[in-house]
């Protein structure tokens, strides 16, 4: 077992030291005894973007199977042993990884890390067709509560699908379709279980009011005698040209609160100087109530009711500027695309000013204060890093990079980016429950018709 421990510049003192057991799972530490309690993050190497057609949703369907018992524990006992110890708990899924985590009071430590590698090590001796089905429905549900039934909830979903083309890796979101949900078999997600829940393809960190040592111990304890697996095929690639080449466009008549333009635009991969570049660039924008476009839209022309900008930071494609306004009133979307547009080519014509320089670097460093101030916030980040760029060291020196990139570098990038033919386009327009009737209605009548 080896290790490395290293102070970053423009860490504020932060450490972490990395391990690695004979098994291949990365670990990683970071004391902090500010306050009696303890992190677990747990980073598997899968996500959406390692799925097929056909059976898109599995690594989220996954993320809610590690919750149904493993082989000492059964049902809901995950979450029973987690809570009535103190501590809080949950998982999460994206394109890029899944991610399973607790925060513990530090005496209850080994629980969480016992708990961790039990479901790692059997979760598959009680992966039976009752639990499948059980969570099947439940992720149908979410599906049906967070996309499918709330307004504008399945525009990311439709964004992604512009943006990225047929066959791209990242094309489909991780929540999955019904129908791939429903194709789904228990064949299918053991063979996913074998694949990707192995401790090499796993990062773990553990952070907080910890004795490094004795961490190790239990982590060796618990951890080492599961078997590594050899037998994951790297994700698809996704590289794209620097931009779409032209604007996707597409308009949807719903029930919803307000008319909306939502847009995605490709930026760089996350890691680059040019990502950081290009999110300073949406926070001048579109981060915040001083925002260009806040100022521009809400306050001065009273056109928008909120407007946003913000950057989905992507590792293995590119990254995506996400922006969402919604409109006020009767306005309609075309006078706020000419805004955006105006604004946009202000920012990549002359570059943002000294002040907004300092205001979007100061807002960015906050944010990292914001993740890196928690213990479970720290040890989400030295996963990622991990993860996704092999060193966790990264993320404790993470802001220092941004506060390098210079007003030049984000006027380039707004103008190789933030234009028009680099775009995809939703546009809602509100119609009323008794509208979507009556098109249902015709739209039987025209298939009966034929």
């Amino acid at each position: 077992m080896g290790h490395t421990a290293t102070a970053q510049a423009g860490s504020g003192g932060l450490t972490a030291t990395e391990h690695r057991l004979a098994n291949g799972l990365r670990v990683v530490l970071s004391e902090d005894h500010l306050t009696p309690v303890a992190a677990v993050c747990l980073w598997y190497d899968v996500g959406s973007r390692h799925e097929v057609k056909g059976r898109t949703g599995l690594a989220h369907l996954f993320e809610h199977l590690m919750f149904q018992g493993s082989g000492q524990v059964k049902g809901n006992g995950h979450f029973e042993l987690v809570q009535g110890a103190g501590g809080s708990l949950n998982g999460t899924t994206s394109f890029e990884r899944t991610n399973y985590f607790e925060t513990m009071p530090t005496h209850q430590l080994e629980l969480a890390l016992w708990l961790e590698a039990d479901r790692m090590g059997s979760l598959l001796a009680a992966l039976d067709d009752e639990s499948m089905e059980n969570q099947r429905d439940v992720v149908k549900n979410e599906r049906r509560q967070r996309y499918d039934n709330v307004p504008y909830g399945t525009a990311f979903e439709r964004l992604t699908a512009l943006a990225y083309p047929e066959g791209h890796p990242y094309h489909h979101t991780p929540i999955g379709s019904m129908a791939d949900l429903d194709a789904a078999t228990l064949d299918d997600a053991r063979a996913f279980f074998r694949t990707n829940y192995a401790p090499n393809n796993a990062v773990l960190s553990v952070v907080g009011d910890i004795d490094p040592e004795r961490t190790l111990a239990w982590v060796e304890k618990y951890f080492g005698s599961i078997p590594s697996h050899d037998g994951k095929q790297p994700p698809r690639d996704g590289s794209l040209p620097d931009t779409m080449g032209g604007q996707l466009r597409e308009e949807i008549h719903e029930e919803v609160p307000a008319r909306a333009l939502m847009a995605a635009y490709r930026l760089p991969h996350d890691g680059t100087r040019e990502c950081d570049a290009a999110d300073l660039a949406l926070t001048v924008l579109g981060g915040g109530e001083s925002s260009r476009l806040h100022n521009r839209l809400v306050r001065r022309d009273q056109t928008a009711v909120a407007a946003g900008f913000g950057l989905l930071r992507l590792a293995g494609a590119p990254s995506l500027g996400w922006l969402d306004v919604k409109t006020s009133g009767g306005v309609e979307v075309p006078e706020i695309e000419a805004a955006v547009d105006e604004e946009l080519a202000r920012l990549a014509a002359e570059g943002p000013t000294d002040e907004e320089m300092e205001r979007a670097q100061a807002q960015l460093e906050r944010e990292w204060l914001d993740r890196l101030g928690t213990v479970a916030g720290r040890a989400d980040e030295l996963c990622r890093y991990a993860v996704l760029f092999g060193d966790p060291q990264l993320a404790l020196s993470a802001v220092t990079r941004v506060l390098d990139i210079t007003a030049d570098e984000v006027k380039a990038v707004a103008a190789a980016r933030l234009r028009p033919d680099n775009r995809a386009v939703l546009v809602y327009e509100p119609v009323t429950a008794e509208d979507e009737a009556a098109a249902e209605e015709t739209d039987e009548h025209e298939g009966a018709d034929q």
